[in-house]
């Protein structure tokens, strides 16, 4: 492909003013050839459906305790640190950056120019630079792909350095392990060093993004989104596991994204170009759109591959539960590009509750939905970070903290002026176990969960009676279409009665001590809450 020399020479100049010099430079090239780069380099192999597959090593999932934010003139004052977002500081980035460079002197990197964000005017141009052929056909197919004339004239306002060989030494970098994630907001900045875990890439560009449209009056969020056939848009939030992407997918329904977006005075953009999908146990007859889109130019993370037939064992979690499949955007049938939609009619908050006593589904008031929203309560999943084996019950604020550097209630009162003025109803819908926690009880199918969200959609659950469960203050239907009746109140599928009043409480208990380290809460968001706390 020939971008010009206009545009070559300025990607030199650039290139030489970042630092990198003296390096052999594939920039923007087509999926095909980093197909068949890696090949050759074996980083991975092409499987029967055509995809590219790869296994990441030691780091199968995000390293939560490795992402930094740069503590500095820009963040001080604005960043929630804490738990979450752990401060770096300005001299060891320096220090970190300079070695980086320095270890790919000689060597080859693949260069992808792009964006986040398909809406023009609250998008950010990117730049990323990786070691692996492999990473940077995720980038190519995650992110937002820019025209010839894009291209020709792209000025990257931020740039990703990804380098998988480069390890940092935690007794001199001051790292938690020799992988690292350093966020830099003043220099524009993302350093990535040690983990082969694409979804880190990612994840770090989603971070960037929710930190700067606050201020562009921009409401950013950790949600999937669709559009039905007369243009109602709907948003489905919830953490890696829940459901988003899977329940995002419908065939009756055209894709706007499957994680990140943001809600602008226009409507709904997504962030990305392409689709992340969890794809342990898929299969063809419950996730068609998943399924189909593993093909050419799709890179499979972590999937067993069998060795006769080269065919993907979706079933096998030997390597992890939290195998991947990377695809653009366009390799879902009606998907919408670009990827905008009209201001939502319907909210989605999915949970998966491990301890099973959760309503399956549930109205939520304007408070509830910033109680819950703040609260950001679900289970972390198998594989979705490392050390993770089976459901733990937790808290995450906005249903992504780990990649909000803001304070929660920044985003509540953003979502809570969005729900207002253009009157959208939230529904929050449990995913995970019914009968029983964990090991007792079976997960809700998704077959279930699928009609529950088509009945928020169609507003079929606005002409049907609800009860108020008094522990969790929440208002549940006595009847949604297509799915029994008898599921629709956890109690009853419990066969002890008493065992479940328990466990509701405790989780109940567990919502309101949660909620007690946010700071300056108006009573009526409190009060939304279980117990009516």
């Amino acid at each position: 492909m020939n971008f010009g020399k206009v545009s070559m020479t300025k990607f030199f100049l650039q290139m030489e003013e970042f630092g990198i010099k003296s390096v052999k430079v594939h920039r923007n090239i087509p999926p095909q050839t980093l197909v068949e780069i890696a090949t050759q380099k074996n980083e991975g192999i092409v499987t029967s459906t055509g995809s590219l597959s790869v296994k990441t090593g030691k780091y199968t999932g995000r390293s939560p305790h490795d992402r930094y934010i740069i503590d500095d003139d820009e963040t001080h004052s604005n960043v929630d640190w804490g738990n979450v977002n752990h401060p770096f500081s300005e001299e060891k980035f320096e220090k970190i950056f300079q070695k980086m460079k320095k270890h790919l002197e000689n060597k080859e990197i693949f260069v992808f120019d792009g964006f986040v964000g398909a809406e023009s005017q609250n998008r950010i141009s990117i730049r990323v630079i990786n070691d692996r052929a492999w990473q940077n056909l995720f980038a190519r197919q995650i992110f937002v792909r820019p025209s010839a004339a894009e291209l020709d004239s792209h000025e990257p306002q931020f740039t990703l350095l990804s380098i998988n060989d480069f390890e940092a030494i935690p007794e001199v970098d001051d790292t938690n392990s020799n992988a690292f994630i350093l966020i830099n907001f003043l220099k524009k900045i993302v350093l990535i060093g040690a983990t082969s875990y694409a979804g880190e890439m990612k994840k770090a560009m989603f971070s960037v993004m929710n930190y700067i449209l606050p201020s562009h009056n921009v409401f950013p969020m950790h949600c999937s989104a669709n559009v039905g056939r007369d243009g109602d848009t709907a948003l489905f939030f919830g953490l890696s596991g829940t459901g988003k992407t899977s329940l995002s997918a419908d065939p009756n329904r055209m894709l706007i994204g499957d994680d990140e977006h943001g809600w602008s005075d226009k409507g709904i953009f997504n962030f990305e170009g392409g689709c992340y999908a969890k794809c342990i146990n898929l299969e063809k007859e419950n996730e068609p759109q998943i399924w189909n889109a593993i093909k050419q130019g799709a890179v499979l993370e972590n999937v067993v591959i069998q060795k006769d037939t080269l065919k993907p064992n979706f079933d096998d979690a030997s390597l992890t539960e939290n195998t991947r499949a990377a695809y653009p955007l366009n390799y879902i049938p009606g998907a919408i590009v670009p990827s905008v939609g009209t201001h939502p009619k319907v909210v989605i908050f999915l949970t998966a509750d491990a301890l099973g006593v959760l309503p399956p589904i549930s109205r939520l008031t304007k408070e509830g939905a910033m109680y819950h929203f703040m609260s950001g309560y679900t289970s972390k999943l198998a594989g979705t970070e490392r050390g993770i084996k089976e459901p733990i019950a937790t808290f995450s604020e906005c249903f992504g903290a780990p990649f909000m550097p803001r304070p929660a209630a920044v985003y509540a009162k953003m979502l809570g002026d969005k729900i207002a003025k253009y009157n959208t109803k939230v529904y929050l819908i449990n995913t995970g176990w019914s009968g029983g926690p964990y090991g007792v009880g079976k997960r809700i199918s998704i077959k279930h969960s699928r009609a529950m969200v088509t009945a928020t959609l169609i507003g079929s659950l606005d002409i049907v009676k609800f009860r108020h469960d008094n522990i969790f203050n929440l208002d549940v239907p006595t009847t949604c279409q297509d799915v029994p009746a008898g599921i629709l109140n956890s109690r009853n599928t419990w066969s002890d009665d008493d065992a479940y009043d328990l466990s509701a409480r405790k989780l109940a208990q567990m919502f309101v001590d949660n909620f007690r380290r946010f700071n300056n809460v108006p009573e009526e968001i409190k009060k939304a809450g279980p117990f009516g706390s």
